[in-house]
């Protein structure tokens, strides 16, 4: 049995990705780090409220053997490039490393169609930074995906995404399949069953794969 680690339990895919967790019985443990409390009551959850500016702190807490990192902001919820670079570079690698540290074997990362360390879009190139950062850590099992527009509902109000929502609506038939817009609850489901697996190396899965996952 293992113990999985989820960071961005509340966000649109780790939302779904931590009850999918807490019923498989695969996981007899799961830690939830967020900021403020999940208020989910569960036997199995150990919800670890930290600061992630001050991660180390809580280090000894986060012990496991699968971790889940759906962490992700936009420029515009984070106010500026630095603070979502925190959000989407730092505090992911931060995770991996402590967590490679205290043994775990098995990363998996949400990302972003586009990324590329190369790209001129900041955006793009910060999550392809993140997932060299991450792949440099060591871990014997790294999964990145690669989701194009995600659909589903946020807790949070972000209006530019909102937008291409409903311009997917009109034209989205018309993308091709790596294009398409997903569901979140698919990409949740793909992260459980590609940690299940347990495949070793670095393994990256676009839009047009995750929407062979089954939400079955």
């Amino acid at each position: 049995m293992k113990t999985a680690l989820i960071a961005g339990a509340s966000g649109l895919i780790g939302s779904q990705l931590l009850p999918l967790l807490l019923n498989d019985q695969n996981y007899n443990s799961v830690k939830a780090i967020t900021r403020r409390p999940l208020g989910i009551n569960h036997s199995k959850l150990e919800n670890i409220v930290v600061d992630f500016e001050e991660l180390k702190d809580s280090s000894a807490r986060l012990k496991a053997d699968d971790v889940f990192c759906c962490l992700g902001t936009t420029i515009r919820q984070a106010g500026t490039k630095e603070a979502f670079k925190k959000v989407d570079y730092e505090y992911p690698l931060a995770i991996a490393t402590i967590t490679r540290a205290l043994g775990a074997t098995q990363y998996l990362l949400v990302s972003a169609l586009g990324a590329d360390k190369n790209s001129g879009i900041f955006y793009n190139r910060v999550k392809g930074e993140v997932e060299n950062a991450i792949a440099a850590v060591g871990f014997e099992c790294l999964h990145i995906f690669r989701p194009s527009l995600l659909l589903g509902k946020r807790a949070e109000h972000r209006p530019g995404e909102e937008a291409a929502k409903f311009f997917y609506k009109i034209f989205g038939r018309f993308f091709p399949a790596k294009y398409q817009a997903i569901d979140s609850a698919r990409v949740a489901k793909a992260m459980l069953v590609c940690a299940k697996q347990s495949i070793p190396g670095k393994h990256i899965y676009d839009s047009a794969t995750l929407q062979g996952y089954s939400l079955d």
